[in-house]
């Protein structure tokens, strides 16, 4: 038997604290203590008669991998858990082990299998378990169509990035959607319905990708709902309410998706908030509110939300859209009335920020590999693309940009595998598909593309 210190877990360059470290300390007997920002400290103290269950990870990028070890819960998150001596968990001497994954990753959606995770446990550590984790690809798209008050709903083509229109679709939502978010399982899809103040849910069909409604959608929101965002940690879905100066939250159940009002909720913003985003890993909330120039930063407790300490955080002039990247270090910030993206890192302006985009940025996206930064300029007609600094977060213009895209493009996403971008054209009624260079993160449009979508495309979502 050894005894290993080796439980630090560094993400995007700063530590942070996860709710599911606490079932591993139980597990292997490490004892962990928050120092400074979230700093993890795991003191090697595993009992005389255990030994470590360790081996190879490889491929995670993706946020939230948790293994059981016959049953009981272990924990592993984050990229820089990547590599080999990883300890996986612990066991009693001469007791059989069965590590298994517990719960997949997300952000982006990823598929983890244990091999030589089953045997008997001797007297010293098991050092040959694999864990190997690869990136699902997009499986569907589905898009919010305001002017026709439906969403189109797609299967993508995971080799191409095609678009084929799905049985039954467009599916009805209610008066004027203008924002959908699917949750990270795939399973639910959630539409703002602007002049209704509500929310429909839907159920998403894993095999089709039909969408049937949710027991007792629509859900009520705040006066004018602009943006929805969900946190897979807590399974809590955000909804931003632009005529009440609001963000509402909403538990989401996991066996039916249906919506439930999480106590204080709604929570103040700022003026006008006219997009929400999420920390993938699970612990911060922000909103960009237009009429202030400002972003609001909140702090999640069980999906409820308390105000970060200096927010409101000004920066540029009408923010619209905003994007945390999968690291969690970085919020991207589209200004629409600037013709900006700024760049914050835990409130403040990094150096050089903000950066230039085309007219009128009205959407940003992060690729999932944390590599490149995409903005719709919805006044321009095309996308800006940047590199981020490894290091700095500080984005550089890519060679070509900004590409063409439709007319009036008023979202941008990247599907969970990085390969892809998809870009609704308001004004055009269309969806333009382009092939992202893995190395350059220039664009290229794909064979067939545009695709036609419902009247005046207002956002999009793909899933696994």
């Amino acid at each position: 038997m050894t005894s290993k210190s080796n439980c630090y877990f560094q993400l995007g360059g700063a530590y942070r604290l996860l709710a599911a470290v606490f079932a591993v300390a139980a597990l292997t007997g490490c004892h962990f203590s928050s120092i400074g920002d979230g700093c993890l400290l795991c003191e090697p103290s595993l009992p005389p008669d255990q030994a470590n269950l360790e081996g190879t990870l490889s491929g995670l990028v993706g946020s939230g991998l948790t293994l059981q070890n016959n049953g009981s819960q272990t924990f592993f998150d984050g990229p820089a858990s990547n590599g080999s001596a990883v300890v996986f968990g612990a066991a009693n001497f001469n007791t059989t082990y069965n590590l298994t994954v517990q719960t997949q990753p997300t952000n982006p959606s990823q598929t983890c299998v244990v091999a030589n995770g089953t045997g008997t446990i001797g007297t010293v550590d098991v050092t040959n378990i694999t864990v190997t984790c690869t990136t699902n690809p997009p499986r569907f798209a589905y898009v919010a169509n305001r002017g026709s008050n439906n969403v189109s709903a797609y299967s993508v083509d995971a080799t191409t990035g095609a678009l084929t229109a799905i049985a039954g679709s467009p599916f009805s939502a209610g008066n004027l959607p203008v924002a959908i978010a699917v949750d990270p399982t795939g399973s639910y899809a959630y539409v703002a319905n602007q002049m209704d103040a509500t929310i429909s849910a839907f159920t998403i069909n894993r095999t089709s990708g039909m969408l049937s409604a949710v027991n007792g959608s629509p859900f009520a929101t705040g006066s004018a709902p602009t943006s929805v965002a969900i946190d897979s940690v807590s399974a809590t879905l955000y909804v931003a309410n632009g005529g009440a100066n609001t963000v509402s939250a909403y538990a989401i159940t996991p066996v039916s998706g249906v919506l439930t009002a999480i106590t204080g909720s709604p929570f103040t913003t700022g003026k006008s908030p006219a997009a929400v985003t999420v920390n993938p890993l699970g612990f911060a909330v922000y909103v960009a509110n237009q009429a202030d120039d400002t972003v609001s930063a909140f702090s999640t407790n069980s999906g409820a939300l308390t105000p970060a300490t200096g927010s409101p955080f000004a920066v540029g002039m009408g923010p619209r859209a905003l994007s945390s990247d999968p690291s969690g270090q970085y919020l991207y910030v589209a200004n629409a009335t600037a013709n900006t993206i700024a760049v914050l890192n835990d409130g403040l302006a990094i150096p050089g920020s903000p950066f230039a985009t085309g007219s009128n940025p009205s959407s940003v996206a992060v690729d999932p590999l944390d590599n490149f930064v995409y903005v719709a300029n919805q006044g321009s007609n095309n996308i800006s693309a940047f590199t981020i600094g490894a290091t700095t977060g500080v984005l550089r213009a890519v060679a070509g940009s900004p590409f063409a895209a439709g007319n009036q493009p008023s979202s941008v996403a990247v599907d969970p595998a990085g390969m892809f971008a998809y870009v609704v054209n308001a004004g055009a009624d269309s969806i333009s598909v382009y092939t992202i260079d893995a190395t350059s993160g220039a664009l290229t449009p794909i064979a067939g593309s545009p695709f036609v979508t419902g009247t005046q495309p207002s956002a999009i979502a793909i899933s696994d």
